[in-house]
C-alpha cells in the first residue's frame, strides 16, 4: 500500500517542446487504480513509473507552446501526462481535442467523458455485449466506473446489480444511478446474494476487484457468460499475486469467456462514444459523481482514498483554470 510518505514535491524549469511535441498546462489530473500498476515493476501495457519520475497521469490540460502540426495553443486536450503544472508531451499522448458542450462542466471530459467513460462504454459494449433483459452484474460499482456501466446496462435494458462496501453505497447505487439492486460484499454472504438477485445467472460479470469476488461471481454465470476484466484493486497492492481463481473451470461449463481490455484498443472510436455518453447526459439518462480537490499537494492523499474505499464517482485533482 502507498503511503504520503512514498510522494514528494519538487521544482524544476518548465521544458519547451521539440520537433512533434506540446507543452501543457495542466488543468485536471485523473486519479486512476492504473497508477497504482504503473508503480510496479510488473509488466503492463505501458512500461512502470520509476523512482524519481513524475507520477504518470491521464490529464485534462491546454496546450500553451507546440510544435507540432495541427495542435494549436489554446487547445483544450485530453492527454497523458504527468502530476506536474506543465508537461511536454510527443502528439502521441493526445487523446482529443476537448469540445464543450453546453450543460456539462469542462472536467467532465476528463470523467464521464474521459477515461472514466470510455472504460465502462467499451467495456459494457464492446467486450460485455449486453443484450436486452439479461442480467449484468459489476463490481466496484460506486468507483468512477461501475457507476457509469450500471447506467448504461440499464440503458441497454438489462437487470443490473451492484456490489460495494457499505449500505450508504448500496442506497446511492438503487435511489440516484437506478440499479435494480446493491449487495454490500463485506456483510452480505456473497455467494447466496447472487444466487438470489441472479436466478439465471450472471450474463455480464463487470469486474475491477478481482480476488475472492471475481471467484465467486464465476459460480453464478449463466450459459455463455462473459466475464469483462477491467482491473483488480483487491490485488493492486499485494506483494505476491494470490493463486489464479479457483472457479475458472466454470468457463469451461457454461462456455462462457472472461476477456481483458484497455480503452486504447478502441482509440479510432473515442469520438463516436463521447457523442453517445453525452446525449445520455443531456437527455438525463446517465448521471455522474465528480469528487474533486484543488491543489497538486492533494494528489497523493487522493489516490490513497481509491484504496480506502472514501469515495464516490470519479476522483480528480483540480490544478487550474482554463485561459480563454
Amino acid at each position: 500500500m502507498p503511503s504520503a510518505e512514498d510522494f514528494a514535491c519538487a521544482e524544476q524549469p518548465v521544458g519547451s517542446p521539440g520537433p512533434g511535441e506540446v507543452l501543457l498546462r495542466n488543468l485536471y489530473l485523473s486519479i486512476d487504480p492504473a497508477i497504482r500498476g504503473w508503480m510496479s515493476d510488473a509488466k503492463s501495457y505501458l512500461p512502470p513509473i520509476r523512482i524519481g519520475e513524475p507520477i504518470r497521469s491521464g490529464t485534462l490540460s491546454q496546450i500553451v507552446a507546440s510544435d507540432a502540426e495541427g495542435w494549436p495553443e489554446g487547445l483544450i486536450v485530453q492527454a497523458l501526462a504527468a502530476w506536474e503544472s506543465y508537461s511536454v508531451v510527443p502528439t502521441h499522448n493526445l487523446h482529443g481535442k476537448v469540445r464543450p458542450i453546453a450543460g456539462i462542466p469542462l472536467h467532465a471530459m476528463l470523467s464521464v467523458l474521459g477515461g472514466t467513460g470510455l472504460t465502462a462504454y467499451f467495456g459494457l459494449l464492446e467486450v460485455g455485449n449486453p443484450r436486452a433483459a439479461e442480467t449484468v452484474v459489476v463490481s466496484a460499482a460506486a468507483g468512477g466506473v461501475g457507476s457509469i456501466v450500471g447506467q448504461i446496462a440499464k440503458i441497454e435494458s438489462c437487470q443490473t446489480v451492484g456490489l460495494t462496501g457499505s449500505d450508504e453505497k448500496c442506497a446511492w447505487l438503487v435511489e440516484e444511478l437506478g440499479y435494480d439492486l446493491a449487495i454490500n460484499y463485506k456483510t452480505a454472504n456473497l455467494r447466496a446474494a447472487l444466487a438470489k438477485s441472479c436466478p439465471r445467472g450472471i450474463d455480464v460479470f463487470f469486474d475491477s476487484v478481482g480476488g475472492e469476488i471475481l471467484n465467486t461471481a464465476l459460480t453464478r454465470l449463466a450459459h455463455h457468460g462473459r466475464v469483462v476484466l477491467c482491473g483488480a484493486i483487491s490485488q493492486i497492492n499485494a506483494p505476491e499475486l494470490p493463486p489464479g481463481p479457483s472457479n475458472y473451470l466454470q468457463l469451461l461449463a457454461k462456455s462462457a469467456r472472461m476477456q481483458g481490455f484497455t480503452t486504447l484498443d478502441f482509440a479510432n472510436r473515442y469520438d463516436e462514444a463521447r457523442e453517445r455518453l453525452a446525449g445520455w447526459i443531456i437527455e438525463g439518462k446517465l448521471r455522474y459523481r465528480d469528487d474533486i480537490v484543488e491543489g497538486l499537494d492533494r494528489a497523493p492523499e487522493h489516490l490513497l482514498r481509491l484504496f480506502s474505499g472514501e469515495h464516490r464517482g470519479k476522483l480528480m485533482v483540480k490544478l487550474a483554470e482554463a485561459e480563454v
